[in-house]
C-alpha cells in the first residue's frame, strides 16, 4: 500500500510539471502571434510529427485545424510529463532541477528537429528564434520548479 505521502508527492510533481507546460504553451501561443517572422514555431514540428507518424502507418492525418489541436494537446501532455521530473530528488534543489530541464529541452528543441527530419526552420530560423526557443523552455522549467516549491512548502505543512 502506498504512503500519503508518496501519493502527494506523485500529485505535486504532475501538477507542477502541468504548470510548467502551460506555461510554455502560452509564452508560445502568444509570442507566435506577435512576432511571426521569428517567433519559434514548435506547433509545426508537433504537426509534422504527428502527420507523418500517421502517414507512417497508412492513416490519413486531419485537417490543419484538427492537426492544430491535437498537436497543442500533444505537446501540453508530453511538456507536463517531461517537466513533473521536477519532483525527482532533493526539493532542495528544485529551481535548479527546473533550469536543467528547460535548458535541456530547449537545446534539444533547437538541435534534434533537424535530426528527425522535422525543418529547421520552426525553431532555427534566425539567432532570434533559436534564443527564444531555448528561453522558452528555461522558463517552463522555472515555472514547474516554482509551483513545485510552493506546492511541496504547503503539503509539508
Amino acid at each position: 500500500m502506498r504512503n500519503s505521502d508518496d501519493s502527494n508527492d506523485v500529485i505535486t510533481a504532475l501538477g507542477s510539471g502541468l504548470a510548467g507546460a502551460v506555461a510554455l504553451t502560452a509564452i508560445h501561443e502568444t509570442v507566435r502571434r506577435m512576432r511571426p517572422d521569428d517567433a519559434p514555431r514548435m506547433d509545426v514540428l508537433g504537426r509534422r510529427a504527428i502527420a507523418r507518424g500517421m502517414e507512417a502507418v497508412g492513416v490519413e492525418p486531419p485537417g490543419a485545424n484538427v492537426l492544430q489541436t491535437v498537436a497543442l494537446a500533444g505537446d501540453l501532455l508530453t511538456n507536463a510529463a517531461y517537466y513533473a521530473l521536477i519532483g525527482v530528488g532533493s526539493p532542495k534543489h528544485v529551481y535548479l532541477r527546473g533550469a536543467a530541464l528547460g535548458l535541456a529541452a530547449g537545446v534539444g528543441g533547437v538541435v534534434l528537429p533537424p535530426l528527425l527530419g522535422l525543418g529547421s526552420a520552426p525553431s532555427r530560423r534566425t539567432p532570434q528564434t533559436k534564443g527564444m526557443t531555448i528561453a522558452w523552455y528555461l522558463a517552463g522549467g522555472l515555472a514547474a520548479a516554482a509551483v513545485y516549491s510552493m506546492m511541496h512548502r504547503n503539503d509539508r505543512r
